[in-house]
C-alpha cells in the first residue's frame, strides 16, 4: 500500500498509487509519444528508449569533461 490514498468527491477512498503502476505502461495522452512512465513509444506502443536510458544519456552528456582550451 502507498502513501497516495486520497477521498473523492463521493466519498470512496482512491489510492493513487496503485492506479498509477496499473497504468504506467498505457500511452500518456498528447503528442508526444510517451508512455505514462516516459518511456519513448512507437505507433504500436512498443518501447523505443526507457526514461531510464534517456536520464543516463543526458547525464552523460553534462559530465564528459572538455578539451582544455589552448592559450594564445
Amino acid at each position: 500500500m502507498s502513501k497516495d490514498m486520497y477521498r473523492s468527491a463521493n466519498g470512496k477512498t482512491v489510492d493513487m498509487g496503485a492506479l498509477r503502476l496499473k497504468n504506467e505502461k498505457t500511452r500518456a495522452v498528447g503528442n508526444m509519444k510517451v508512455n505514462s512512465r516516459g518511456d519513448i513509444i512507437d505507433d504500436k506502443n512498443q518501447v523505443i528508449q526507457t526514461r531510464n536510458k534517456q536520464v543516463d544519456k543526458k547525464y552523460q552528456q553534462q559530465t564528459q569533461p572538455s578539451a582544455p582550451k589552448g592559450r594564445k
